[in-house]
């Protein structure tokens, strides 16, 4: 028997089989979770998600486009949830966005009011929009996590404005776990230590922190896709079931270290 036997929840948030999104996919029904998905809109953006998620096995998805910029989009998706499956038990929010030219060193102080703006609205709007349409779904309690980086926590060269929008993604965490706990719902993040995916090659200098990162972890190591699928699915799982408004650094012990 698996942790998540009987369960079913939304990922959203893959983009590929390198996704952090897809490895807590993965953690997950492997611990007997079932799992529904949300693509970008487009038809590339579908065949891209789908591609992966047949890697997972899963050969025919419940799969829906949403526009996390559109409340007209998030609700037709949750809407279409509960009209299908009646109920929801978790909630993967596992996306984010800011113009990447933006994210190169020497750019914070000139970040433009819509750059900024947008960053917030995708990267932590988002986790308060989808836990509000969650909620309804949510009526035996249910548990929802999202992804965070260190550089919400300390300024990282590069990652600019994309920090800020974190750092608010990380207090929304805190302040949807006390108004959600009342309900059963409890409510997490992970700051997960650097990985090669779509997103985060946009970042500057890049290569230069997985380096960093690797030399200067107590594991002496970049954290894997499964490191952080497994802390997902037990903070999904009832194992953690006193957890909530917490931000859970997987990252190899790196955010441990002073310098």
């Amino acid at each position: 028997m698996g942790s998540m036997d009987g369960t079913i929840g939304l990922v959203t948030g893959i983009a590929n089989d390198r996704s952090y999104a897809w490895f807590i996919a993965k953690s997950i029904m492997a611990q007997g979770g079932r799992c529904i998905f949300t693509h970008l809109p487009g038809d590339k953006m579908e065949r891209r998600c789908r591609k992966a998620i047949e890697g997972l096995g899963v050969e025919d998805p419940w799969l829906m486009p949403m526009d996390a910029a559109s409340d007209a989009s998030m609700d037709e998706v949750f809407a279409k949830i509960g009209e299908d499956h009646g109920r929801l038990d978790f909630l993967v929010h596992s996306i984010a966005f800011a113009d990447k030219d933006w994210l190169t060193e020497g750019k914070v102080t000139a970040t433009p009011r819509e750059v900024f703006t947008q960053a917030m609205d995708i990267s932590a709007w988002t986790y308060m929009g989808m836990a509000n349409r969650a909620k309804p779904l949510m009526t035996d309690g249910g548990a929802m996590v999202a992804m965070s980086y260190y550089g919400a926590e300390k300024a990282v060269p590069g990652y600019n404005v994309m920090g800020v929008a974190k750092a608010a993604l990380e207090a929304t965490t805190r302040y949807l776990a006390m108004e959600l706990g009342q309900a059963g719902i409890r409510v997490n993040t992970i700051s997960g230590g650097p990985i090669r995916t779509m997103s985060s090659m946009a970042v500057g200098g890049f290569s230069q922190i997985l380096d960093w990162v690797e030399q200067k972890a107590p594991l002496r190591r970049n954290v894997t896709g499964e490191d952080v699928g497994e802390s997902a699915a037990w903070l999904l799982s009832d194992g953690s079931s006193g957890v909530t408004g917490q931000v859970i650094y997987v990252d190899c012990g790196y955010s441990a270290m002073g310098l």
